[in-house]
């Protein structure tokens, strides 16, 4: 009886993994590819490739943030090996004053991150692989009576800014090491798809803002293509 029970179990415990393990087919065969993994012999493996990169010195306190940002999720699990690309990053923050009180003082604090980027190859004559561009935004409250507490708060946000910067730099870089070496098809004919631009502000009279896919049915705001003026 005890062992009939057990059969029964796993039995059942086999029926309710199925599609767990089906999963993955299911996946690979509607065309979803995991962007840092290995999939087959003509993709590259962006996780190695994103160790092969140098993060160039960035000025300025947010500036290392940012950098140390880039390195940490660029060499992932292990060690860094940069020998191949060399990453320029140029960043810019600018903080705004918003909620403004009848006594002209600010109840909050917005803040800017924009950063432009390319990255190079090691040699002699570097050559310019690719450059995008990215947008994030923060903020803070103000406490104006507690003047550490402002400032931490103001350094708290500025190393959010850039951290989401450096995140948002490493996936551009990481779908353009996945499309680069398997180039999509051109989409010049039929539908196109839309995709919502997160960094965009909507207006009170449109929609979200939206973007139109490119002829390689990627956004340019996946890999930064566009320039700051479309942000």
């Amino acid at each position: 009886m005890a062992h009939s029970r057990f059969l029964l179990r796993s039995a059942r415990l086999a029926l309710a993994m199925a599609p767990l393990v089906a999963l993955p087919v299911v996946l690979s065969g509607c065309g979803f590819q995991p962007l840092y993994g290995e999939n087959g012999k003509n993709n590259v493996d962006v996780n190695s490739e994103l160790k092969e990169i140098y993060v160039a010195n960035i000025p300025e306190r947010t500036g290392q943030q940012l950098r140390l940002a880039l390195q940490q999720q660029m060499s992932a699990d292990g060690p860094e090996d940069p020998h191949k690309y060399t990453l320029m990053v140029m960043p810019s923050f600018n903080a705004e004053a918003i909620d403004i009180h009848s006594d002209n003082t600010s109840g909050r604090t917005r803040i800017t991150g924009h950063a432009h980027w390319q990255l190079l190859t090691v040699e002699q004559n570097p050559k310019l692989l690719a450059q995008g561009d990215t947008t994030t935004m923060d903020g803070y409250t103000n406490t104006y009576e507690q003047y550490f507490a402002q400032t931490l708060n103001n350094e708290t946000a500025m190393g959010r800014v850039a951290q989401t910067l450096g995140e948002q730099i490493t996936q551009q870089v990481s779908t353009w090491f996945r499309t680069q070496a398997a180039p999509a098809v051109s989409r010049d004919q039929g539908p196109k798809a839309f995709y919502p631009i997160p960094t965009a502000m909507p207006e009170s009279d449109k929609e979200v803002p939206m973007e139109q896919e490119g002829a390689d049915a990627i956004p340019d705001m996946a890999t930064g293509r566009g320039g700051p003026s479309q942000y």
